[in-house]
Order: structure tokens, then sequence, then C-alpha cells
């Protein structure tokens, strides 16, 4: 079992930035493909950024590619996700997922392992 946990979330400008951290524990994340997604009132879950056992892939949704970048460090046990240039649209609340079923998986069921996901409110 892989405990996660996400913090880092907040109000922040559209324009501005956050850092959201993942830190988990139970079992060591390198044997894990981490991911990132969103889910919005009303919307479905969405992907929004995984990054490989190694960290050298990553993977990103459309809407927020080159502004949002996710990294790992595996000695820490902890996935990181910058996001810079934040829209209105990015306002959702980000959960951290693990899993293990083989790279550049985009669907929530792909995934074994949740947080219980942390809150990003971008005001315009």
């Amino acid at each position: 079992q892989v405990q996660l946990v996400e913090s880092g979330g907040g109000l922040v400008q559209a324009g501005g930035s956050l850092r959201l951290s993942c830190a988990a524990s139970g079992r060591t994340i390198s044997s894990y493909i981490m991911a990132w997604f969103r889910q919005a009132p009303g919307k479905e879950r969405e992907f929004v950024a995984a990054v490989i056992w190694s960290g050298g892939s990553t993977l990103y949704a459309d809407s927020v590619k080159g502004r949002f970048t996710i990294s790992r460090d595996n000695v820490k046990n902890t996935v990181y996700l910058e996001m810079n240039s934040l829209k209105s649209e990015d306002t959702a609340v980000y959960y951290c997922a693990a899993g293990g079923r083989g790279w550049g998986r985009r669907a929530p069921e792909g995934y074994d392992y949740w947080g219980q996901g942390t809150q990003v409110t971008v005001s315009s």
C-alpha cells in the first residue's frame, strides 16, 4: 500500500504560480509511475501530468503543456507539480496518483493509489 498526501494548494491570482507536493509513505515510489490529476466542480477528473519511474520521461495534458512541470525525488519519496502562468480554468482539486500498469496512461483507472486532494483556486 502507498499513502499519498498532497500539499501546497491555495488561492492565487491569475498569472501567478504554485508548487504542489505529494509525499508518499508505506512504499517507495521508485517503482511507480506518478501522476497529477485534477477535478473541477461538475466535471470529471482529468489527467494533468505524469512522470516515469526514473523521472526521465514526462507527459502533459495539452492544456498545461509549457506552464506546468512535474518532477519527482525518489529519495524523498515525493512528487512535485510546479504550476506557472495560472489561469482561472486551472481552478480544481488536484490529486496525486501512483500506478504501475505501464507508461502513457491518462485515465484515472490506470492508477492504483490516490491522495485526498488539495484545492487550487485561481482568481481572475
